[in-house]
């Protein structure tokens, strides 16, 4: 049998790693694993549709998927979801002492429609109460100046939402009061440096993000995995055999957080701190499937809605190849 070659764009997790060193095979198929920051991934495949298989933003994907141009179909292998309470940044002076202060501040973020701040928008929306039309949005490159939206946008209706300068950047605006917070995915180097004049809103994030489980049984969803849709369509059985190498990886990955024997991780209480998390989550805490994470699923094609980035709520039978809603068992 002659294996069809693909390209896999993802990043270097240990869910998806036994994938990259060749433990777990595609079946059917010869890949090339290129481990990729997912910034690049995305911005690739969306502007270029270089690879077969890759990590995808799902709020750029439910974009593509509504506006009818996606280049790619959607499997559920979810391979990066985090609660984003850490990632909303303040300053220190700029009265922010809760997310009810948000209201008429100036808030920074590296693009308006990238998953993380789709959620921490939704967040402030249903559980403070806080819309995104209350806030001032500025849009531009959080380290480097000149980044742009990954897929165009369309004016939003009664939404204050502008680029910064050319030769300006967030972290920057910030550190000079031209900005009052963040919202990001990724830590600013100033947070990380410990300069004082920067803060989490949620100091304890822990204590909220597990407040916010219990509350909602939202696990946040950033990405999904993509294949090319004429690759796809050209081979039906494709989609299948990714996910379930997806899958098969996953269940590695999960096996070695509970290995004592020498440990697979550099964290010294990794058996107590997997231990706590499946009391609090479930033993398959980070679950992949459609109907498995029904709610995550529409909760964000909900927030892609009301935040204007969609102009209808997208279907889930829309985003998925249909094969990967069911799968064989023995």
């Amino acid at each position: 049998m002659v294996e069809v070659p693909i390209t896999i764009a993802c990043g270097n997790y240990d869910r998806t790693r036994a994938i990259q060193d060749g433990r777990v095979k595609v079946e059917g198929c010869a890949a090339t694993y290129l481990p990729l920051y997912p910034e690049e991934i995305f911005f690739r495949a969306f502007r270029y549709q270089e690879f077969d298989v890759c990590e995808l933003s799902f709020s750029s994907f439910i974009r593509t998927v509504a506006a009818g141009n996606s280049a790619y179909i959607g499997v559920p292998a979810f391979v990066s979801r985090i609660f984003r309470h850490s990632g909303i940044y303040i300053r220190a002076d700029a009265g922010i002492r809760g997310p009810a202060d948000l209201r008429g501040k100036r808030i920074g973020l590296p693009e308006y429609q990238i998953t993380a701040v789709v959620w921490m928008r939704g967040m402030m929306q249903h559980e403070y109460g806080v819309k995104p039309t209350e806030i001032h949005w500025r849009s531009g490159g959080q380290e480097e100046a000149g980044r742009d939206e990954r897929t165009p946008l369309k004016p939003i209706p009664g939404l204050d939402l502008k680029p910064i300068g050319k030769e300006q950047t967030l972290v920057g605006m910030l550190r000079d009061g031209e900005l009052d917070a963040l919202f990001t995915a990724r830590a600013p180097s100033s947070f990380l440096r410990g300069e004082p004049y920067i803060a989490r809103l949620f100091p304890d994030t822990r204590a909220a993000e597990t407040a916010y489980y219990k509350k909602t049984g939202l696990f946040p969803i950033m990405h999904l995995v993509g294949i090319r849709k004429t690759l796809a369509e050209k081979y039906p059985w494709l989609a299948t055999s990714v996910y379930k190498a997806f899958c098969d990886a996953k269940a590695i990955a999960m096996e070695n957080l509970r290995d004592v024997n020498a440990l697979l991780v550099t964290l010294p209480f990794l058996e107590a701190e997997t231990r706590e998390t499946m009391a609090a989550m479930g033993d398959d805490f980070w679950k992949y499937g459609v109907h498995e994470n029904m709610r995550e699923i529409e909760a964000l094609t909900q927030y892609a809605h009301e935040q204007g980035l969609v102009d209808r709520c997208v279907g889930v039978e829309e985003l998925f190849a249909r094969s990967t809603f069911e799968v064989s068992k023995v």
